[in-house]
């Protein structure tokens, strides 16, 4: 991988198709045991978002990799007291091999990128999930065999976790389908980047309708329909989103041997049935695993691990 070494990745659109593939290679065969590298860097997190999954696969993937991490808590640096993002990242730069941020907007993901010269990985944004995605993927192939002209579907919230897996899936050749409720539509540049990625090789296609999106699919996806800082509008939105829950109703629609995929966390009874993340077909757990092979597989590519 190296032509991934001292890479950013703020978007799954800094990736080439090619990239990805290598990508998603490297973690099979860390994952399995095939391929081991190792790397003595120094990985910062520095999260202004809750997190759990994100936050302990990069720090387990950095330690197995042997390097180590420094959790850079925002409420008891100087970011908390309104450092400007361009010093705070100027000094990180000295004293770190590679950053990974979790914050609000892309925008302040990319002004410290732009300030920084070692690598910046977005670990979340309000606009990409980026890390989620190469996770998801994962899952898919191990599951599938391969990922060209398979079938996403993702029902629910047009969130970041909806506008990477669009990315995701056209670097992929995947067809992808994304169901939201009128007003909550994927961001309209994102869609436009992820068709122009496929090319009209692939499908991205947006409707209002779930049960058109689930038809014949090979995989099921959904997210909380209320993400971090918006969790005021629960309630408003539940009635709206309802007829967008993953239920047994659904999955019926889909390929007889689908999957289903949630990036959690989960609230069961409202974007997914019980049923069906405990169900046969969830693929939920795995998914969850990859976190880590595919961001120790990241880091490995970005660092020039051997």
């Amino acid at each position: 991988m190296a032509v991934l070494i001292g890479r950013d990745l703020l978007s799954l659109a800094d990736f080439s198709p090619t990239e990805l593939q290598e990508l998603l290679q490297l973690a099979i065969q860390l994952k399995s045991q095939q391929l081991k590298l190792r790397c003595n860097k120094v990985l910062g997190l520095l999260f202004s978002k809750a997190s759990t999954r994100t936050r302990v696969s990069f720090t387990v993937a950095m330690y197995q990799l042997g390097g180590q991490v420094i959790d850079l808590n925002p409420n008891v640096t100087q970011v908390s007291r309104g450092e400007p993002i361009q010093d705070t990242a100027r000094v990180l730069d000295r004293y770190l091999d590679i950053l990974a941020i979790r914050t609000f907007a892309q925008q302040d993901l990319e002004v410290f990128a732009n300030h920084a010269t070692i690598p910046v990985i977005n670990a979340l944004t309000d606009a990409e999930h980026p890390c989620q995605i190469l996770a998801d993927l994962l899952t898919i192939q191990e599951c599938f065999g391969r990922l060209a002209d398979l079938t996403l579907t993702y029902v629910g919230d047009g969130n970041n976790v909806a506008n990477s897996l669009m990315l995701g899936c056209a670097l992929a050749g995947m067809n992808v389908r994304v169901a939201t409720p009128p007003g909550y539509e994927p961001d309209a540049k994102i869609v436009e980047q992820a068709r122009a990625i496929a090319g009209g090789k692939t499908e991205v296609l947006l409707t209002h309708d779930p049960e058109l999106a689930a038809k014949e699919a090979s995989v099921l996806y959904t997210d909380v329909w209320a993400s971090m800082g918006q969790e005021q509008e629960a309630d408003n939105r539940m009635p709206i989103f309802q007829p967008y829950q993953i239920s047994e109703q659904m999955l019926s629609l889909a390929n007889q041997d689908a999957i289903v995929l949630h990036c959690l966390p989960a609230h069961r009874g409202e974007e997914i049935t019980e049923e069906v993340i405990e169900g046969s077909q969830s693929r939920v757990w795995d998914q969850a695993e990859n976190r880590l092979h595919a961001q120790k597989a990241l880091l490995a590519g970005i660092l020039g691990a051997e």
